[in-house]
């Protein structure tokens, strides 16, 4: 190929542009994730705790707001459950499955990396821990630096 025909594809990528644009990306899949989980516990958690009455009543004292009450216990509500179709039923707790699921394999995740660090700090190499001052970001989590060995 001759020079012109790569100059369409602009200067080619350093390593250290592939290493911020990998944990760019990797940082982004991770929020994606945390942001499906949440946006499913907030859909479950309305459809099973929708509120009992939307309105609301304001009285001069104990008396009048007793008067308000009343009414609303003659009249019984049905719960949620009951007037819920069952092929919804099912899909509800397809959800809630989905969700656990979500979530043990979050956890999964963090204790792989775990054990991931605990086997590398365990090996001969020369590594030191960084002081906070050192940290671009600082975390509760210790951050450990390995020295740069050549491969052979």
């Amino acid at each position: 190929m001759s020079q012109s025909s790569r100059k369409a594809f602009g200067l080619p990528e350093k390593h250290k542009d592939y290493v911020v644009r990998a944990q760019a990306f990797h940082k982004k899949q991770k929020e994606e994730t945390l942001r499906k989980i949440e946006k499913l516990t907030a859909v479950l958690h309305s459809v099973d705790n929708f509120p009992s009455s939307k309105h609301i009543y304001y009285a001069e004292d104990r008396q009048e707001a007793r008067q308000f009450q009343l009414p609303s216990s003659e009249h019984s509500v049905p719960t949620p459950s009951d007037d819920i179709p069952h092929h919804i039923k099912r899909k509800v707790a397809a959800s809630y499955r989905e969700l656990e699921a979500r979530k043990s394999r979050l956890k999964l995740e963090k204790i792989y990396a775990d054990m991931c660090l605990k086997k590398e700090l365990q090996k001969k190499d020369r590594k030191r821990k960084l002081c906070e001052d050192e940290l671009k970001s600082p975390t509760s989590n210790p951050v450990y630096k390995w020295r740069s060995e050549r491969k052979r």
